[in-house]
């Protein structure tokens, strides 16, 4: 049985360095969630705290409401898989996986009913006679995965599992994780650098800096209205510009960028003042105006600041990846402040690859991009935490 998971200003400190100051999350009954950061921000700490591994020095872990921060690690019925699979070399994938319902004392007709039926789900029943050294890196992660859910654990914590995988087998693995938790249905608490990974296998994700949680929220939200600066570019690409956001007397805000591109922004937060932001633009959220040769007739004399259509781009360099290519683009007009930004342009759709020194015209497709405050903070849409 799948349980809850409270967690309520929660610190943890190691001498007198802390490293969690406060934090609450609440992660639902048989929800997959997971925790996303940069190395050092406090996820595997927190996941330790949950397992009983780490203490805590202030605030408490509930389980259904249930406080277990005096229970030991062995009390809380818990499943594990480490990065490095901890499976038993000398054991066949069978009595790997019922090690556990051995040390707990499951009889026998039991223990092979839960194993055969969890050797099935996880897809390596034809594997049960054979010892470690004889499997894949995915075939020893899936023995470990069924060794954690055998035991019908109330949670399942996962520590970095695919990061000793290569990059094919790691797309392979996050998606067979993902469809055995949704058959098991059990809560499971997922920790990860990889914002991929993150994106494609969570129901939520918690976004962690410096022990604090900057955003919750369901993978596609996180994405495309990211609460601030350090979210936008921790998960995916982002390109930044200087602007500067006017009120309209009839409702609405005026946006000009660096150069004098200029768009109405309807959906910001109401009763803002006049004021500098930062504007966030991912690859894909720039749609071409002007392909090929069209391209030519805004390369001229014209003035960025006459231009208000689109914003004129050098191309600098590109790099081919399959579905889509990525450019590195340099503001025509523009002082070197703004730096090179990235377009991802679908190589399906174009009408021509671009060449670097070639001209092209872009616009910001106004529903997706994002707007901070100038210290990147705050994010100013309609609907951001």
């Amino acid at each position: 049985m799948s349980v809850s998971i409270s967690i309520n200003n929660v610190v943890k400190k190691y001498g007198d360095m802390t490293v969690i100051p406060s934090l609450n999350v609440d992660i639902r009954e048989g929800e997959f969630f997971t925790l996303l950061g940069p190395s050092g921000c406090g996820k595997t700490t927190l996941l330790r705290m949950i397992a009983g591994f780490a203490s805590i020095e202030g605030g408490e872990i509930a389980f259904d409401k249930k406080m277990i921060n005096n229970i030991p690690a062995h009390k809380r019925n818990i499943g594990m898989v480490f990065q490095n699979y901890a499976i038993f070399p000398h054991l066949t994938v069978r009595q790997n996986v019922e090690y556990g319902l051995k040390i707990r004392k499951i009889r026998k007709s039991e223990r092979e009913k839960r194993v055969n039926e969890i050797l099935e789900v996880v897809k390596i029943a034809e594997y049960h006679d054979r010892l470690p050294e004889n499997l894949s890196g995915g075939q020893q992660q899936r023995v470990a995965l069924a060794r954690a859910v055998v035991i019908h654990p109330h949670v399942l914590l996962m520590d970095e599992p695919l990061s000793n995988l290569d990059a094919k087998l790691r797309v392979e693995m996050r998606s067979a994780i993902r469809e055995i938790q949704e058959k098991v249905g059990i809560t499971t608490v997922y920790v990860t650098h990889d914002q991929e990974e993150a994106l494609a296998i969570s129901d939520r994700i918690a976004v962690m800096k410096g022990g604090v949680i900057q955003q919750i929220g369901k993978p596609e939200g996180i994405y495309t209205r990211p609460n601030n600066m350090f979210i936008s570019t921790f998960i995916g690409r982002s390109n930044f510009f200087a602007g500067r956001i006017t009120p309209k007397e009839t409702g609405g805000y005026i946006l000009r960028l660096v150069g004098g591109y200029t768009l109405k922004i309807d959906n910001l937060k109401e009763g803002l003042p006049a004021m500098d932001v930062l504007v966030c633009a991912r690859p894909e959220e720039f749609i071409p105006l002007a392909e090929g040769s069209d391209a030519v007739k805004f390369s001229g004399d014209l003035k960025l600041s006459e231009f208000t259509e689109g914003i004129r781009f050098t191309v600098k360099n590109k790099v081919f990846l399959g579905t889509h290519m990525i450019y590195e683009l340099v503001m025509v007009g523009a002082d070197s402040s703004v730096g090179v930004i990235q377009w991802s342009h679908d190589a399906g759709q174009a009408q021509k690859i671009y060449a670097p020194g070639d001209v092209v015209v872009l616009k910001l497709n106004v529903s997706k991009i994002n707007i901070f405050t100038r210290d990147g903070e705050i994010n100013l849409f309609k609907g951001a935490q």
